[in-house]
């Protein structure tokens, strides 16, 4: 009885699918509306690039293709360059042996050590207040009384 019921889903799945791809047919063959004012040139460039873009179109090859003899020494020296990449990579010290607090406290000190300009440690709220007092500077006086 269920295997009934999941041929009966299944084939309802593939109903709905196969109806829903249908409904995708008609914008692959757009039609230009008659009545707009640009139709006809619209038209015009449709019909013209039609059939574009052709293989007599592409530019051709000047030069020849490379033997496969070059293709193969080519790839043999990219062999051989990452053979070496991978060789310098290993004699690396990467110093990932140590305690990570250990290490995360000597990067501390080090970015501690490098004097900061007094600007760059202003916190959100001095820079409001800063931008605040400027805006205040920048009003223009009150009208003079003319009378």
């Amino acid at each position: 009885m269920n295997a009934s019921r999941r041929k009966f889903a299944a084939a309802l799945s593939a109903v709905v699918a196969s109806a829903g791809l249908t409904a995708c047919v008609g914008s692959f063959d757009p039609v230009t509306d008659a009545s707009s004012p640009i139709a006809p040139r619209v038209q015009a460039l449709v019909d013209a690039n039609r059939q574009y873009p052709a293989w007599a179109a592409f530019p051709r090859v000047i030069e020849p293709l490379p033997e496969p003899v070059a293709i193969a020494a080519q790839v043999n020296t990219l062999r051989v360059t990452g053979g070496a990449l991978a060789g310098e990579v290993s004699r690396i010290d990467w110093q990932n042996t140590g305690d990570p607090a250990e290490f995360a406290a000597a990067v501390q000190a080090r970015i501690d050590s490098v004097p900061v300009a007094p600007v760059t440690q202003e916190t959100l709220a001095e820079i409001e207040d800063f931008a605040r007092r400027t805006r205040e500077r920048g009003r223009a006086p009150p009208p003079v009384d003319r009378r």
